[in-house]
């Protein structure tokens, strides 16, 4: 069976984006409404300027005590986000994912269109599986030749 990509995998193709100037209140209640589980900062028409996720929402909001409607989705985002291509294989994407620490890539064509963003929760378990053994690979080689 041919593993899917990332594009394939995505259960539903609604992206949920708001301007830089947003605010981290009406960034979770977006993601609330949408049950998802990021926002993608977008100035319009279509440029990608970073992603919120609801991990940055506890770390660099709750845990710091800041005001939710004081504060711009631009103060606490990862600016210029990692993204993969649509034919990108899920355990290469979950592969990232380890490898770099986060949890949502958002899928991005050729002509800079977002399509959807890739959250871990859409990888299988055997493509999470087949992600774990390479980056273990990987650390091995990285052992061998460091």
């Amino acid at each position: 069976m041919a593993e899917r990509t990332v594009f394939q995998s995505v259960p539903r193709m609604h992206v949920l984006s708001l301007g830089p100037h947003a605010n981290v209140w009406e960034a979770a209640c977006a993601m609330t409404r949408a049950n998802c589980g990021s926002v993608l900062v977008m100035e319009p028409p279509d440029r990608l300027l970073g992603i919120v996720t609801e991990r940055d929402l506890m770390t660099r909001v709750l845990a710091k005590a800041l005001d939710p409607k004081q504060t711009s989705l631009v103060q606490i985002m990862t600016p210029h986000p990692q993204c993969v291509a649509p034919e990108t294989k899920v355990s290469d994407a979950v592969l990232i994912m380890i490898e770099r620490g986060f949890r949502h890539l958002p899928i991005v064509a050729a002509d800079r269109k977002i399509l959807g963003v890739f959250s871990i929760r859409d990888a299988l378990p055997r493509e999470i599986g087949t992600a774990l053994s390479e980056a273990e690979f990987n650390e091995q080689v990285n052992d061998a030749l460091g």
